[in-house]
């Protein structure tokens, strides 16, 4: 399909699933699973019948998703290496920079997770995310949408994500991947803090 500017079209577009995945993955696994621990298996309920409390529940949910969204960052990178993907030393950095994705997915996720009361709720985490994954310059560069909205997309969590692991994976690291380091890591943090205060409404009432 030719390339995107310097960059071979392959190795624009891998970094790009490679976000989408780490956010997907931690998102399904921080929505779902929390859904159905806290409303059918009441799993949570248990656990506050120890020293532990929300923000130990909260946390150790978000570890739980990061653990699994670190085993799919690894394989993707792997494959993105044997493939020739991966254009300069700093890729390497694409791992942490999807745990970072994965963190700020989960967190809002499960914080989202605590107001939903039945499983069609879900439906609403398809409509938030598939326009990202369409239009978070995975695919092709923002630069070819109209001012008002690249400026959307580019507030977006997944663009940021996007950019910050095609800027380790081809080696163009500037200032703005502070930005989207930021970005995602307050978007983590507060998710947390969230979801922490919201189970404590819901399990210690």
């Amino acid at each position: 399909m030719g390339d995107v500017g310097d960059i071979p079209y392959a190795a624009f577009v891998a970094p790009g699933l490679m976000a989408t995945t780490a956010m997907n993955g931690a998102l399904m696994e921080a929505t779902f699973n929390l859904f159905f621990k806290l409303k059918y298996a009441k799993t949570f309920d248990a656990i506050l019948s120890t020293p532990l409390g929300p923000a130990d529940v909260a946390v150790g949910e978000v570890s739980w998703s990061l653990a699994r969204g670190l085993m799919y960052a690894i394989g993707f990178l792997v494959v993105m290496l044997a493939l020739g993907l991966v254009l300069a030393p700093s890729g390497i950095l694409a791992i942490p920079g999807a745990l970072l994705i994965g963190l700020a997915a989960a967190a809002v996720g499960m914080s989202a997770c605590t107001f939903m009361r039945k499983w069609q709720d879900f439906d609403l985490v398809a409509v938030v995310t598939t326009p990202m994954f369409l239009f978070s310059g995975t695919f092709f560069p923002i630069s070819v949408y109209p001012e008002w909205l690249r400026l959307i997309v580019e507030v977006t969590p997944l663009y940021r994500g996007v950019h910050m692991l095609r800027s380790f994976t081809t080696g163009e690291v500037g200032p703005t991947v502070l930005v989207d380091i930021v970005y995602l890591g307050l978007m983590g943090v507060a998710g947390v803090a969230i979801t922490s205060r919201r189970l404590r409404i819901l399990l210690l009432k």
